[in-house]
């Protein structure tokens, strides 16, 4: 048995805002393998199916991001599910829009709904999806940035960014957490060569040793490929 959790806050008022990106991605996850209408139970709206013979279950707590912790653990609790087959689905301000990390385990990063998660279940053992949304422009506060709705422009690339998080999940799903990494997380690229250098030659400044800017860029999917993975 597998557990989703995507985290957000509940209401009108944050449909589609930035830190409710893990309400919209559980969503679409829902809708491309038919999951029945989700019910209020555990604090939450919650729904299970089977995917190739493994029951999944949704889970979208309605207690507000910082108190998500209370709904993971009635439904961890209720279902008896391990700490490894859960998967968290949170907002990241750290990485930008349309990029994403998985990891398996770690600290919560500053992303309040986690930390409270690993509180109510003793444990920071627990995979988590962070999708990113982008830091808040010159001054403003990052708790009045989260609760803004993307760009245009950004909506586009959050609207990909959606589907290769689905893609990714079904990957932990099926085949675990390194395929889904390997899927999702971005990489180091390689230092390029140093420039031949005849002989005699004082070495030229600004040689290709030094490093490139935008050193991990994106595949032509606007995926990334798999390496390093920090938090």
């Amino acid at each position: 048995m597998k557990l989703i959790v995507g985290l957000g806050n509940p209401g009108p008022r944050y449909d589609k805002t930035r830190h409710n990106i893990g309400f919209e991605i559980l969503s679409a996850f829902a809708d491309r393998h038919f999951f029945p209408a989700a019910k209020s139970q555990f604090d939450g709206l919650m729904t299970d199916h089977l995917i190739n013979g493994e029951k999944v279950v949704l889970l979208a707590p309605q207690t507000y991001m910082n108190a998500s912790g209370k709904s993971v653990r009635q439904c961890v609790e209720f279902f008896r599910i391990d700490h490894e087959d859960v998967m968290l689905v949170v907002d990241d301000m750290n990485l930008d829009v349309g990029r994403m990390r998985i990891r398996p385990a770690g600290s919560a990063g500053g992303q309040k709904g986690l930390a409270d998660t690993i509180r109510h279940l003793g444990t920071d053992r627990i995979s988590r999806l962070r999708v990113g949304i982008g830091r808040p422009p010159g001054r403003m506060a990052a708790s009045d940035f989260v609760l803004q709705r993307f760009s245009d422009v950004e909506r586009q690339l959050v609207d990909v960014c959606i589907q290769e998080a689905v893609d990714g999940l079904e990957y932990w799903i099926r085949d675990g957490i390194e395929k889904a990494m390997n899927l999702l997380n971005p990489s180091k690229e390689p230092k390029p060569k140093k420039r031949q250098i005849n002989k005699g030659n004082a070495q030229q400044s600004g040689s290709d040793d030094s490093p490139m800017e935008g050193d991990s860029p994106t595949t032509p999917s606007g995926r990334e490929s798999a390496g390093e993975n920090s938090d």
